[in-house]
This record gives C-alpha cells, structure tokens and sequence, in this order.
C-alpha cells in the first residue's frame, strides 16, 4: 500500500520554495534547503530527480540554480509521488480473488483521486498561513 515518504514532503515543500519565484529567478539547493529546512544532501537528490523527470530546470554557474520547468498548476502530487515512491501503489492487491481484486481496484483510484491536486494549490493555502492571527507574545 502507499507511504508518503519524506522524499515526497521534502519534494513539494522545495516545489513551493520554487513556485513562489519570479519567472526569472532561480534558487541555489543551500537556498532551498534552509528556506524549506531540507538537509541539503537529501535535497540534492530529489532536485536531480525532478529535473530528470522534467519538473525543474537547473542553470549551471555563478547565478545558477534550480526553477520550475513549467507552473505548479500543471504539477500534481500524483506527479511527483509517481516520480519519487517506486512503490506507490504497486500491485497491492496479490490474490487471485475477483473481489478483492475489484476492492482494491476501487481504493487504487480514490487515492489516485485525492493526489491529483494541482500543486498550484498551495498558494491557497499560504494565504490561509498567513491570514491566520498570532497572538503569541
């Protein structure tokens, strides 16, 4: 069945640090890595991944970095647990039974379902963040 390892959580928290970038700019991985608080090492190899998948595009030299190849709306979190669970929702269902083949089936799809939101959508709720009242003194 599926986890969502840490791999996935640290891919769309860097995806949102880059998703909040200007056409134009870029991040450096240190960058990312302490906005996101990503160990660096780890986040190396998600942004390789990503950009091997075409999710990101990095510029090489002085002012390089790493940017989004193409807006979070077109980015689901399917796409990235596609890209980085190699066992998301493998075969979970191993029997021959046909109703709990067609069980699984079912329960394959809905999750499918709910991980096939835009990653756009976490602008909404950096909103919802950041009109949350601090009372703390």
């Amino acid at each position: 069945m599926i986890g969502i390892s840490s791999k996935t959580i640290y891919a769309v928290a860097a995806l949102h640090q880059l998703g909040m970038l200007q056409e134009n700019e870029v991040l450096k991985i240190k960058e990312i890595a302490a906005n996101a608080s990503i160990p660096q090492n780890f986040l190396e190899q998600i942004l390789l991944e990503l950009r091997k998948q075409g999710v990101l595009i990095s510029i090489k030299g002085a002012h390089g970095g790493y940017k989004l190849a193409k807006p979070l709306k077109d980015v689901s979190l399917k796409d990235v647990v596609v890209i980085l669970e190699t066992d998301a929702l493998s075969d979970i269902c191993r029997t021959d039974n046909e109703t709990l083949k067609l069980f699984w089936s079912d329960i394959k799809e809905g999750i499918w379902n709910v991980f096939d939101i835009p990653l756009s959508e976490l602008r909404s709720y950096q909103q919802k963040a950041n009109s949350t009242l601090n009372y703390s003194i």
